[in-house]
């Protein structure tokens, strides 16, 4: 159901990566809420990208202050989720992520959320975690306590492209790699839990200045309950083996290297590689605020529902 014309329940609310995962599940979910929205999108979408909702357009990128100054105009809460997870340089990440967010902060006049990522908590990871930790620190540094930094774990669910490898490697090879130590530990969370806190975030007065968000298990999951529930999911009975540091990060490097020399940007970078090998992807007790609920999608349930999402639309 859409928010009523000239303003819903809970008033207007503008958002940036609407056409992207996270965002074409937030807006028909932000419309059901009460909610008067309003997205940035480069061109027109496709009809029916969103379901049932149907937002407001305005037609820019976040390099044009024009459609920006258009898409915040009279908004309660702006949720920045737009933002670039793979690219072939630095200044790349750094233009979206950092640039994108100082610019659209400086034209919020009410709240704004910026969807982060638990990456920003190791900047020195990779070029994507840095940009996004300076797309937090210069987004603070002009809105001050009218800012909420939401950092969401690695987000999976119906419609994620990125963690459709995953599913279709466990689905076609009888060995699956697991690319950390027996010590390391990955909090995860699926895509309707993160949009139910954001939809918390935005309904709430004075929300916190940071939340770190842990999913369903926000002490985390180690690499073999992850790679035994997508084995799982896809109804095989893989055999898991571990990967040495040495060959996964020389995989990376060619990867690199390729994405550089045919012009296309690669998910699986060094940098990407460096945050695979990070023994430490958990939430603790002191990052999350407490008066938000975790997430309620076990990591089970979530898999199979998005195997399930894969198999019906054809991608798996």
């Amino acid at each position: 159901m859409t928010a009523p014309p000239g303003g819903g329940t809970n008033g207007r609310v503008a958002v940036t990566g609407a056409t992207g995962f996270l965002g074409r599940r937030l807006v028909p979910a932000l419309c059901r809420a009460g909610w008067n929205v309003r997205v940035l999108v480069r061109v027109s979408p496709p009809s029916g990208l969103w379901g049932p909702a149907d937002p407001e357009l305005v037609i820019g990128d976040l390099d044009n202050g024009e459609a920006l100054s258009r898409l915040v105009e009279g908004a309660a809460v702006v949720i920045h989720a737009a933002g670039l997870i793979k690219a072939l340089h630095r200044r790349d990440f750094f233009a979206v992520n950092a640039a994108g967010a100082e610019r659209i902060a400086h034209l919020v006049s009410g709240r704004m959320i910026l969807v982060s990522s638990l990456a920003a908590r190791e900047p020195a990871l990779s070029d994507y975690a840095a940009s996004k930790r300076a797309g937090e620190t210069a987004a603070l540094r002009v809105l001050g306590p009218r800012l909420t930094v939401f950092r969401p774990p690695a987000i999976y669910g119906p419609g994620d492209r990125e963690t459709l490898g995953l599913f279709r490697l466990a689905a076609r090879s009888p060995v699956l790699p697991l690319p950390g130590g027996p010590g390391a530990r990955l909090a995860l969370a699926h895509v309707d839990d993160v949009i139910g806190v954001i939809l918390d975030l935005a309904a709430r007065e004075s929300p916190p200045p940071v939340l770190t968000f842990g999913g369903a298990k926000p002490a985390g999951y180690d690499w073999r309950e992850i790679m035994t529930e997508a084995s799982r999911a896809v109804g095989r009975g893989s055999h898991l083996v571990s990967i040495p540091r040495p060959i996964l990060t020389g995989a990376a490097t060619l990867s690199g290297a390729w994405a550089s020399l045919s012009g296309t940007p690669a998910i699986f970078t060094p940098g990407k590689a460096r945050e695979l090998l990070h023994e430490d992807w958990s939430v603790s007790a002191n990052e999350a605020v407490g008066a938000f609920r975790e997430g309620a999608t076990s990591l089970a349930e979530g898999f199979s529902s998005t195997v399930a999402w894969y198999r019906n639309h054809g991608w798996l």
